[in-house]
């Protein structure tokens, strides 16, 4: 059996990769009409739209000598399923998620979100990250 050289700190990032679909509306309900599509463009429109959202969800601490990894990924799965995907997938985040009753669900926000739950969740000692693509060109990263 290998065992890890501990006396070196050795800290590594673990990736998982998560999708889910969820229409929002981008407005400001203080402004007008006008104003919110001079911000904020189409993405103001009345009836809202939609994204395929993909998140990477990016954890980095020490690798446990007695397991070699940082967290059991599937654990990771799971709490992401349950945290992200069964509460933000084919939801209307501006009428579903209470969250974002008086906040605008932009990515942004939806990024900070995300970490919150998670870093709820997440029992683990580490550093906890999320990059959120709203298209393939347009993401944030937030890391708390």
């Amino acid at each position: 059996m290998i065992i890890l050289n501990t006396s070196k700190i050795m800290k590594i990032t673990v990736c998982r990769k998560a999708h889910f679909n969820s229409a929002h509306r981008l407005a400001n309900l203080s402004w007008t009409k006008e104003k919110n599509l001079k911000v904020f463009g189409k993405c103001s429109y009345d009836n809202y739209h939609g994204h395929n959202y993909e998140l990477i969800v990016k954890l980095t601490g020490e690798i446990d000598p007695e397991t070699g990894m940082l967290m059991d990924l599937s654990i990771l799965k799971k709490i992401i399923k349950t945290e992200v995907e069964d509460v933000l997938d084919h939801k209307n985040l501006n009428l579903d998620i209470p969250y974002f009753k008086n906040l605008i669900p932009s990515t942004e926000n939806l990024a900070i979100f995300i970490w919150n739950k998670l870093r709820d969740a997440i029992k683990i000692n580490c550093d906890l990250s999320v990059v959120l693509y709203e298209t393939p060109r347009n993401f944030v990263e937030y890391s708390g």
